[in-house]
């Protein structure tokens, strides 16, 4: 429970006892009088509830009558000021009645048989005020304390479903410590719904609750992490050995047609060895991985390349057939003998490449002059 306003201070009173105030002071006083006025007459009507809510208006009873007692006693002074103020029309005379009201002594019977000046009964209110407060476990320090309490509850009670998240090993490793603190934090709960100071305990009580929670958390998320990787080294690993089926299918079309044909080797995951459980070595495996997937890139295109240079030169070919009857001249003697001869090399296993060029190149050329002659 708290109150729904803090605990206000009494303004500092101006000038000295014999002196004449200064009538800018004396205004700036008179307003924040009021202002202290009106705010602890609420406070004490409100700590007043309070213990009549809790059923402690017995042990608070004298320091509640004293209190409503010097408010009244100043209350009566301020009245007395404001007279004598008459809204600024003060002149020397005026001025040191004003200092002699602030600082002289209060009427005893209204001020509860002390004798005080204005600012000494305007400090005990205060003082009285917060003994109060303290008494009834309204004061400012007990309910952030409370609050703090409360908090450090809230973290337990989430690090208990943050443990329940985790695996059984993980679980049974933290749940010594987790023991140790939920301890402290009902032993910090139960001294303060008892009035003590956890000032000193609370504090490092939330850093270790803080700290858990953020280990639990960070762990957690490593786990994950870890699981995210060691299935992308599977899916990778599982990817390359298909990679590696269809290369080896590759190279061996490449071989058959080719000639001279690439000569890379293929690089075999297989080798690799399994993949990894821990973070560290996924890591590196993940790279091994990454660096075959290279190796395959290459050895791909380079097979890839040979072969469709076999497919090009077959497409030529045709192409130039094609242009050869457009221009007349594909039944031609030499035309027809280095179709021939080209579509024979062409047709080997392994071709020869550099031979199949040449011949392409021939019947290009021949096509290219008999059209010439013809025409």
């Amino acid at each position: 429970m708290s109150l729904s306003m803090t605990s206000v201070k009494a303004p500092a009173a101006p000038g000295r006892l014999g002196e004449p105030v200064d009538a800018e002071e004396m205004q700036r006083y008179l307003q924040l009088l009021d202002e202290w006025l009106r705010a602890r007459r609420s406070e004490l009507d409100e700590l007043d509830q309070a213990a009549l809510r809790v059923e402690r208006t017995a042990e608070v009873t004298s320091d509640l009558t004293l209190s409503m007692a010097i408010w009244q006693a100043v209350s009566d002074r301020n009245r007395r000021l404001l007279e004598v103020w008459d809204g600024g029309r003060v002149l020397r005379q005026q001025r040191e009645q004003l200092a002699a009201l602030v600082w002289g002594r209060l009427d005893e019977a209204a001020a509860g048989g002390l004798t005080v000046s204005l600012p000494e009964a305007c400090r005990l209110s205060d003082a009285l005020a917060g003994q109060l407060r303290v008494k009834l476990a309204f004061d400012p320090a007990a309910d952030a304390q409370v609050s703090r309490v409360k908090a450090a509850r809230a973290s337990i009670e989430r690090l208990r479903d943050q443990l329940m998240l985790e695996p059984p090993g993980i679980r049974q490793q933290w749940e010594p410590a987790w023991q140790a603190l939920a301890a402290r934090v009902a032993d910090a709960s139960a001294r303060a719904q008892r009035g003590a100071d956890i000032g000193g305990l609370i504090e490092p009580l939330e850093h270790e609750l803080a700290r858990m929670e953020r280990d639990l958390i960070v762990g957690n998320a490593q786990r994950r992490e870890a699981l995210d990787a060691l299935a992308t080294a599977r899916s990778m690993r599982a990817a390359l050995e298909r990679r590696q089926e269809a290369l080896a299918e590759l190279v061996a079309r490449t071989v058959r047609l080719v000639d001279p044909a690439p000569r890379y080797a293929i690089p075999d995951v297989a080798a690799l060895g399994p993949v990894p459980s821990t973070p560290a070595a996924i890591s590196e495996y993940t790279k091994k991985l990454e660096r075959v997937s290279r190796a395959m890139g290459f050895a791909e295109a380079e097979y890839r390349e040979a072969v469709d240079e076999h497919d090009d030169l077959l497409a030529l070919l045709e192409a130039l057939v094609v242009k050869a009857r457009g221009l007349g001249v594909a039944d031609d003697a030499d035309v027809q003998l280095a179709e021939q001869q080209a579509r024979a090399v062409l047709s080997r296993e392994p071709s020869p490449m550099p031979l199949a060029r040449q011949l392409v190149t021939t019947y290009q050329s021949w096509t290219d002059t008999q059209g010439r002659t013809s025409a």
